[in-house]
């Protein structure tokens, strides 16, 4: 920077390190700062040395966090000299003090320009770096075409054209709507193919950021970035420069197969063929030594390439060689090698067919619970936590609660919730989940929150064999002389409710039991005393007819908590006094508890939304979080059930990435049309159906019992439901053996205005859908999900699209595996308005019966709507735009359901139709608009106006406008379909639709006559 030779900034320099303290720097600061305000109020006589070293010396004030707001401008001016030595300390100041939104910064964006599009490499240079430095949306819209240029510039010198690749990069990144990078995709390839790894790792790096954005725009770019994977695997032509301790430019290998995660998988044979001999080399070739620099660059590779793998769904074989590979890693003594190697096992839980390969390792990753850096350990916890299943879930539960005796207070509380998670969720039998809950409470009581007990409650009090078993246990702990305040609660409510079951055993008689219970009260805390005065009264309510002792103590104990300040506590004294007072009717009143009803696991929910990923983000993590890009199904879970199979209706989805639509459910409740009758529709998704615990709530497996299995339901769910015009499926009865549960048309409809539910079931598999719409693109995931013990085979599923709508569904199995769901992610995309319905075609056979269904995909018109408020100025323009037919229909809609206007609005906002006060001075119409999306309309507003008349609401006049034809008339049959109800006599329209939006020309005379048309010819 050529400061070496300011003898006066050397000195101030100084100067403010020999301060003793803050107050002398804030004095010698302060001189200083005047003295330059001085000499910049004189410009005309500061030469360059001198202004260049004034501006130093501001910079350095400004890192020691002083203000030097009056020296922007000179900073700014110095970018314009004409020398090298002021015009390099302009950029680096300037780039330093201001940021984008400074105002300052468009005094210097035409000398910026200049110095880009100039043919002085070095001024390129700076600029270009300053630039990438600040990267405002000022400097995107007016500089990025020049860096364009100048990246594509074969006259450039490769220094020049890295620098430019890295600041649109810069640019691409802070401002994508701004960089325009429309038709890129070929000189992108053409920049892949540069010979100078400089520029050509700049541009890789630019890739990733395209790709990361719109990978089906740049496949031209695939088949290079897998050649310059073969050149540096096979180190062809690489510069000495550019060789990491004999690693060929270990940087560029890691931005190419970073790119390549962001594709699909390659379906090109010779493509797959190459990539997969390179990954093998890089997997065969990389070995732990003793250089730790080497040892970065190597495993860097590797790591991505295994992800690359991962993405790439490869051979059992190659995947088999990653674990193995993995588990020499976990092995070395290097504590970063173990941790990554631990990260990226974790990672491979994710790829179906390898559970079993590490489950070989298990032994390696329990020994890496007692390693001295907690990063590990947690690693090492994740990794058991993500391992486990029913075959490996008693040693690995057992381990965690060893552990957990040793294991520093910061992990203690995920320990405690991840061991009560597993012993849920895999229990070979109930006694052994109350032994693991209860030694989990023993040893870390302080971190195990409320909801564990709780479950242990649930479970105890819903099986009624259990109850003599967790009573015993709970009087165990009872004798020990501490125990867990949580202990207490647990054995006391456990006692009160089942302690009568152990009467006849020694130390278990009524008295006994209140007397161990009793010594816990001086040392609990008012909620736990709460607890323990209906557990006395249980206790009385069991020893009826009552010991005289027994009762005089326990009465002499309500009357003291008579006059508690907590009125909880004092509440329940008072009544359990009065109530304990009535004798033998004390049995009825104070009887057990009822069963719990089956819901979803506490514990699990909580898991899921406390769980944090910790590790890098990278392409594969994204892509687990862009599900609808993926191309290959991915079984999810495979879990047990409690105490058999079970319960239908119970099977339901695993929590996905959130996909949540643009628009949120406006209203609570929607109208549905169920056999020309209203009935409401709850607009939240079912607890018990929708992502919970695959297998139900209780999770833990037991003896099968067929009783569990509900008969097959008369209803078929399609017989004698309405038939839309919208459905291009005839809704008739299904000739299968099996027969759905519940009504799929409900279901249909259901889907129609909420993003995820369940779309099929029967009592062998539910079919669930999770959908996100993104204007005119649609990402979908079927779930399919095996709700029994046996496999489900010949699993076939076909997608049946009308000619409006195009759809690509990824590779589905042809066999689920037991108690396990897979994901079957779909791809939609709206190429013009249209109301027809895709179909999935889906069978399977379960035994000797092959079912087959024909389902609706709720890929409907409003799916694609997105809703637009606009006000007055906005809506009269367009409105006089629309004359008439055919972009403006209007239609007399008779039959129309009878409802008040609130809810019709609910109505419209529930189908993405948003309602606009305030437009129309009737207050009994309604103006309505929204945006359609389409490949051939993109974004089209449309314009709706609803007039209803008070004195008959089953009849009203609807007009409907936009910029297309077809996309005007088929919106206007579409909410006529939502507002007319149809007689449940009627199973065919009876009439066809028109075939064109044309074939519905508006009456002349109606028009005339028409106070709404008037209304509308007048605005």
């Amino acid at each position: 920077m050529a400061m070496s030779g300011m003898r006066g900034l050397s000195v101030f320099i100084s100067d403010i390190r020999n301060c003793q303290n803050k107050e002398q720097e804030r004095l010698r600061v302060d001189k200083e700062l005047g003295n330059i305000r001085t000499r910049f109020k004189n410009e005309k006589a500061l030469t360059p040395y001198e202004k260049k070293k004034y501006v130093w010396k501001m910079l350095y004030i400004y890192m020691l966090g002083y203000d030097v707001d009056f020296g922007h401008m000179e900073a700014v001016s110095l970018i314009s000299a004409p020398k090298y030595p002021e015009k390099q300390v302009g950029y680096i100041v300037t780039s330093s003090l201001l940021n984008e939104n400074h105002d300052f910064l468009r005094l210097a964006i035409n000398t910026v320009r200049n110095d880009i599009i100039g043919r002085n490499e070095t001024f390129q240079c700076l600029a270009l770096t300053m630039v990438g430095n600040i990267g405002g949306r000022e400097f995107a819209e007016s500089l990025a075409p020049d860096v364009q240029k100048l990246l594509i510039s074969s006259s450039c010198r490769p220094l020049v054209r890295k620098k430019a690749a890295l600041c649109l990069l810069r640019l691409y990144r802070k401002n994508p709507d701004v960089v325009n990078v429309d038709g890129w995709a070929d000189r992108m390839a053409q920049l892949l193919d540069e010979r100078d790894l400089g520029v050509l790792t700049s541009s890789m790096s630019l890739l990733v950021a395209l790709v990361s954005n719109n990978h089906e725009a740049y496949w031209s770019c695939l088949p290079k970035c897998i050649k310059t994977l073969e050149r540096l695997a096979r180190n062809q032509d690489i510069p000495q420069e550019y060789t990491y301790y004999g690693i060929p430019s270990p940087w560029l290998q890691v931005k190419t197969m970073r790119a390549l995660q962001y594709f699909p998988t390659i379906e090109d044979p010779n493509a797959r063929r190459s990539l997969f001999e390179v990954l093998q080399r890089i997997l065969m070739g990389t070995d732990v030594v003793k250089n730790v620099n080497k040892n970065n660059a190597s495993h860097a590779v590797l790591f991505e390439a295994l992800a690359l793998v991962m993405h790439l769904d490869a051979e059992k074989e190659m995947m088999s060689q990653c674990v193995a590979l993995l588990g020499k890693f976990i092995a070395v003594r290097e504590p970063n090698i173990r941790y990554l190697g631990l990260e990226n096992m974790t990672r491979m839980l994710m790829v179906t067919d390898v559970q079993d390969i590490i489950k070989r390792h298990q032994a390696q990753i329990i020994t890496s619970l007692k390693d001295p850096d907690i990063s590990i350990r947690r690693r090492a916890l994740d990794l058991l936590y993500g391992m486990c299943d029913i075959s490996n879930a008693k040693d690995i539960v057992e381990e965690l609660l060893q552990y957990l005796s040793t294991a520093e207070f910061a992990m203690r509380e995920e320990l405690s919730l991840k061991a009560a998670i597993l012993a849920e969720k895999f229990a070979p039998d109930l006694s052994w989940y109350v032994d693991v809950i209860l030694q989990l409470i023993d040893k870390a009581g302080d971190f195990v929150s409320d909801d564990i007990w709780f479950r242990v409650v649930q479970f105890v009090t819903n099986n009624e064999d259990l109850q003599p078993y967790a009573a015993a246990k709970a009087r165990e702990y009872l004798d020990k002389p501490a125990i867990h305040e949580t202990m207490v609660k647990v054995s006391a409510y456990i006692l009160g409710e089942f302690g009568h079951l152990l009467a006849r055993r020694p130390g278990c008689s009524p008295k006994e039991l209140f007397s161990i219970i009793h010594e816990k009260l001086p040392t609990v805390s008012t909620s736990t005393i709460s607890i323990l005065l209906s557990t006395y009264a249980k206790i009385l309510m069991h020893s009826q007819p009552p010991d005289p002792e027994l009762q005089n103590q326990i009465w002499t104990i309500f009357k003291k908590y008579e006059s508690s300040i907590e009125v909880e506590i004092q509440q329940r004294a008072v009544e359990y006094f009065a109530l304990s007072r009535k004798g033998a009717a004390l049995m009825d009143i104070m009887a057990e508890m009822p069963k719990f009803p089956e819901r979803q696991s506490a514990l699990i929910k909580k898991a899921e939304d406390t769980e944090v990923d910790t590790a890098e983000q990278s392409a594969i993590k994204l892509r687990a979080q862009q599900q609808s890009q993926t191309s290959n199904a991915l079984v999810v879970t495979d879990q047990s059930h409690a105490n058999g199979t079970p319960p239908v209706g119970q099977l339901s989805l695993v929590k996905m990435p959130s996909m949540s639509s643009n628009v949120d459910d406006i209203s609570d409740q929607i109208l549905s049309q169920e056999n020309g009758t209203l009935s409401k529709v709850d607009s939240q998704p079912p607890s018990a159906d929708l992502l919970g615990d695959l297998l139900g709530p209780l999770a833990i497996e037991g003896p099968p019992s067929s009783s569990s299995h509900p008969q097959p339901s008369s209803n078929s769910g399609l017989e004698g439901t309405v038939i839309e015009a919208t459905a291009i499926v005839p809704a008739g009865e299904q000739a299968n053996s099996v027969q759905p549960i519940g009504n799929i048309a409900e279901r249909f409809h259901a889907l129609c205005v909420k993003d995820s539910g369940v779309l099929y079931e029967d009592p062998y598999i539910q079919i669930g859908i999770k959908a996100e719409w993104r204007a005119h693109h649609g990402h979908l995931v079927l779930f399919l999900g095996n709700k029994n013990t046996s496999p489900l085979v010949s699993v076939q599923a076909l997608i049946l699209p009308p000619t409006h709508l195009k759809m690509e569904l990824s590779l589905v199995p042809e066999t689920i595996p037991p108690r396990a769901q897979v994901q079957c992610p779909l791809e939609v995309i709206s190429l013009h308005p249209s109301r027809d319905v895709a179909v999935l075609d889906f069978s399977y056979k379960f035994g000797n019966d092959m079912v087959n269904v024909k389902l609706r995909l709720p890929a409907v018109l409003n799916k694609f709507l997105q809703p637009i408020s606009v006000s007055a100025e906005e809506f009269f323009p367009q409105w006089r735009s629309l004359p008439g037919p055919p972009l403006k229909l209007q239609e007399v809609v008779r039959g129309v359901r009878p409802l008040p206007l609130l809810e019709m609005a609910n109505l419209f906002n529930s189908y993405h139709l948003i309602v606009c006060p305030g437009l129309d001075p009737n207050p009994n119409n309604l103006v309505v608009s929204t945006t359609f999306y389409s490949e051939s309309t993109r974004a089209m507003l449309c314009l709706i106006r609803i007039e209803t008349d008070p004195a008959d609401r089953t009849q009203l006049r609807m007009t409907v406008a936009s910029g297309d034809p077809t996309l005007t008339f088929e919106l206007k049959e579409f909410i006529k379909d939502q507002l007319v109800s149809i007689p449940a006599a009627t199973q065919v329209p009876t009439q066809p639709a028109p075939t064109s939006p044309v074939a519905q020309p508006a009456s002349a005379p109606a028009a005339l006559t028409d106070p709404g048309a008037m209304l509308a010819a007048l605005l």
